[in-house]
């Protein structure tokens, strides 16, 4: 089931008819630190296992942002490959994005979201995430050689 939000100058939908993969892709792979260099089929996989999220101008209908959340839908969600447009940015689309993710997820009775982000904690603070309390609890796996 797709939601839309609706504010006066933008849409936030989780359509997956309405994302334009090819502009996520060159966002991602081309400008977002943590994609650089993701290969198309890499991204539309993950697009295709991702509860995604896409900002558009309401007058054009055009893209400005995108946000993808892995998520059960039931416990768990991560979210993850939040990106706003160079020539959107500073409008707040990031933030009502993420709050828009929050919100559907809190009726879905998700109990942890997540993320990781090295630049833009101010950002996600705006919206309730905070530091891990005890980090030490938590582990990760790299299963691929990055180089």
């Amino acid at each position: 089931m797709t939601e839309t939000t609706t504010s006066a100058a933008y849409d936030i939908s989780t359509d997956p008819a309405r994302l334009d993969a090819d502009r996520i892709h060159r966002w991602l792979s081309t400008d977002a630190y943590w994609a650089l260099g993701r290969a198309r089929d890499v991204q539309d996989r993950a697009m295709a296992g991702s509860l995604n999220y896409g900002v558009y101008d309401r007058v054009s209908g055009e893209q400005v942002a995108y946000g993808r959340v892995v998520t059960d839908h039931a416990t768990f969600a991560w979210l993850c490959d939040v990106y706003v447009d160079p020539v959107a940015r500073g409008k707040g689309l990031g933030t009502e994005l993420v709050a828009a993710a929050r919100e559907q997820l809190a009726r879905q009775g998700v109990r942890r979201f997540m993320l990781a982000t090295e630049d833009a904690h101010g950002v996600y603070e705006k919206v309730g995430f905070k530091s891990l309390e005890n980090p030490s609890m938590w582990m990760s796996q790299d299963l691929q050689d990055p180089s």
